[in-house]
């Protein structure tokens, strides 16, 4: 696999689904989630930047494509990858797929913007950020 690429092992459980026996939406926001903090995880030099405090990493659109039914018991893997870097805000590209028949779950897609903490507003992504994040797309 891709470096610029991470992925995260989920467990559907019986909490996870809705009245039709099938992941409820809703939950599909917290496995992508998942795959983001894995992805910053397994980029210790962003992970180091994001723990100073004074810029955070905030999700302002989320595009979700539902594609086949995740059911209690399914294994699914989350894959994450930055797909897009612009100067005010970047893209992050994101599919679950169940584990055993590679079946595509869904896909997603997530704008993020960076925020400077203290004055609680988005700042361009440029100087140390930007270096950090260049090599890591993916398109």
């Amino acid at each position: 696999m891709d470096s610029r690429i991470s992925s995260v092992s989920v467990r559907v459980r019986g909490y996870h689904l809705d009245g039709y026996g099938h992941v409820n939406n809703a939950r599909y926001l917290e496995f992508l989630e998942e795959g983001r903090w894995a992805y910053f995880d397994d980029r210790p030099e962003l992970f180091h930047r994001l723990r100073r405090g004074d810029v955070a990493f905030v999700a302002v659109n989320v595009n979700i494509d539902y594609c086949a039914a995740a059911v209690a018991g399914d294994d699914l893997k989350v894959s994450s990858r930055v797909c897009e870097l612009g100067t005010r805000s970047a893209r992050m590209a994101q599919e679950i797929h169940r584990r055993g028949d590679d079946a595509l779950i869904s896909r997603a897609t997530i704008t993020f913007v960076l925020l400077d903490v203290a004055a609680n507003r988005a700042i361009p992504i440029e100087g140390e950020l930007h270096e950090l994040l260049a090599p890591l797309v993916l398109e």
